[in-house]
């Protein structure tokens, strides 16, 4: 009888976590799925998924969940996919350093220490997946996001190296790279906005005012947006492809600025970044 495959997934509440976690477990792969409110870890629970806590910003959580996840398996895991992020809106001068600093804890430092959990188990079998959830704004930047374009570049630049060094290993490392999602990120982010920004006394006030009706309406009506199932299809292949791709680009967006950023100036890439936010 074939093993079940398993699999973490992280943030999993709304959006491309909870969408991805739900389908995978319909496949028949024993699925844990993470979040960090109660009411959360109950709805996972509910859906016939692996709930457990945690938090990237906080190291005993992580350690704990992998442990868990070890006990279920019995130290076996054939996959994981770092999902778990959120974005902190603002100019980057008025940023500050802790600030900074909270957004790399989230999508960056937590993602590398449940990486390096996995990558030993997952040598021992000779195999196995570790896939990030990335963004377009992880190769192209974009106005009032520096923090989150930060973060997701130095994830771009981590996992692209760990690919090459995991070379041979039989463990893979792959990049999904969405464009406009539907999800609660921009929730979130504006949440964060109002928490560390701030934006009476920035000389982006202007500016600011038009975020903020982008973020009051969700992102704003975008033609292009697409929703969590466009991700999983790109998960899907990421996880059964004999040889899985590096980068998986995904949203019409996502594609055009990849082509754009090879072909055309820089300055007249900028001109098209500033117009479109």
């Amino acid at each position: 009888m074939k093993q079940q495959r398993s699999i973490l997934i992280t943030g999993c509440s709304t959006g491309i976590g909870k969408y991805c976690a739900l389908r995978l477990a319909e496949h028949g792969w024993q699925v844990f799925a993470t979040a960090r409110s109660d009411e959360d870890l109950a709805m996972l629970e509910q859906s016939g998924l692996n709930a457990l806590y945690l938090e990237y910003a906080d190291t005993p959580s992580i350690h704990k969940c992998f442990d868990k996840v070890m006990e279920k398996t019995d130290g076996q895991l054939d996959a994981l996919f770092n999902n778990g992020a959120y974005g902190q809106p603002g100019a980057v001068e008025d940023l500050s350093t802790d600030v900074l600093r909270a957004q790399f804890e989230a999508n960056f430092f937590g993602w590398h220490e449940l990486t390096n959990l996995c990558v030993p188990v997952m040598r021992r079998a000779g195999q196995g997946r570790i896939i990030h959830c990335s963004s377009i704004l992880g190769w192209v930047t974009a106005p009032w996001r520096g923090a989150y374009n930060a973060s997701k570049f130095a994830l771009e630049g981590l996992a692209s190296t760990m690919r090459l060094e995991l070379r041979g290993t039989g463990i893979h490392v792959c990049l999904i790279e969405p464009g406009p999602i539907a999800s609660d990120f921009t929730v979130n982010a504006k949440d964060k906005f109002f928490q560390n920004i701030d934006r009476e006394n920035s000389p982006h006030q202007e500016a600011y005012e038009k975020e903020l009706k982008r973020l009051n309406a969700r992102g704003g009506t975008n033609r292009f947006r697409l929703g969590p199932e466009a991700v999983y299809k790109k998960l899907d292949h990421a996880l059964n492809a004999p040889r899985p791709r590096a980068h998986y680009p995904v949203t019409v967006p996502t594609h055009l600025m990849n082509a754009a950023r090879r072909f055309l100036p820089a300055r007249l890439v900028d001109d098209i970044l500033i117009r479109g936010s």
